[in-house]
């Protein structure tokens, strides 16, 4: 029933940007943390960025001072803007969210993956 929609992947050259944004739909008493995750081909999964509920950010040094991290708490979604982007920057990008059901269980939620290109 509750799932993460991500959107804005796509090709872009070195240097460009780009607006990720991740949406939490269905019903849920709350969301702690929300984060972004990538992979590159051959590479293992590794952290980005992630805030929690009262806006406190953490940055993988490899973005930081390039990416920021955001949430609309009103709309459920977290967004992560990219700038200057390298060719390392390549990846499926995962979106993640800690949330509390309305049942109270935490269950710890992952988006579909959204492929981010930086090609010259």
């Amino acid at each position: 029933q509750v799932q993460l929609v991500e959107s804005g992947g796509g090709l872009v050259q070195p240097g460009g940007s780009l607006r990720l944004s991740c949406s939490v739909s269905g019903s849920i008493f709350r969301i702690t943390d929300m984060g972004w995750y990538r992979q590159a081909p051959g590479k293992e999964h590794e952290f980005v960025a992630k805030i929690s509920s009262g806006g406190t950010t953490n940055y993988a040094n490899s973005v930081k001072g390039r990416f920021t991290i955001s949430r609309d708490n009103a709309k459920n979604t977290v967004y992560l803007q990219m700038n200057s982007l390298k060719l390392e920057d390549t990846a499926v990008y995962y979106c993640n969210a800690e949330v509390l059901a309305l049942s109270r269980e935490f269950k710890d939620l992952w988006g579909q993956g959204t492929q981010v290109t930086v090609s010259s």
